[in-house]
């Protein structure tokens, strides 16, 4: 997926990390309009993700009015969303 368009919601995340499905699972659900930053495939993802956090935890999930969630719980990210 593209993550060039700034009115999207951005997750910065991998398969192989159980918050990330959770969190890419609640997107889903609620029918969020996301671009996905795989951190295996894109090879400058992780940089990009601790540049935003500060942190190396996953996922992290940029929304557009600039705030940003690091490995939220699935209520912390149903209530920004």
């Amino acid at each position: 997926m593209s993550d060039s368009n700034p009115s999207k919601i951005l997750m910065f995340g991998a398969d192989w990390c159980g918050d990330c499905r959770r969190s890419k699972a609640l997107l889903d659900a609620r029918g969020a309009d996301y671009d996905y930053v795989d951190l295996v495939a894109v090879p400058d993802g992780a940089d990009r993700a601790l540049a935003i956090s500060g942190r190396t935890r996953i996922p992290v999930i940029v929304f557009p009015d600039g705030e940003y969630l690091v490995e939220p719980t699935d209520a912390e990210l149903a209530a920004k969303l």
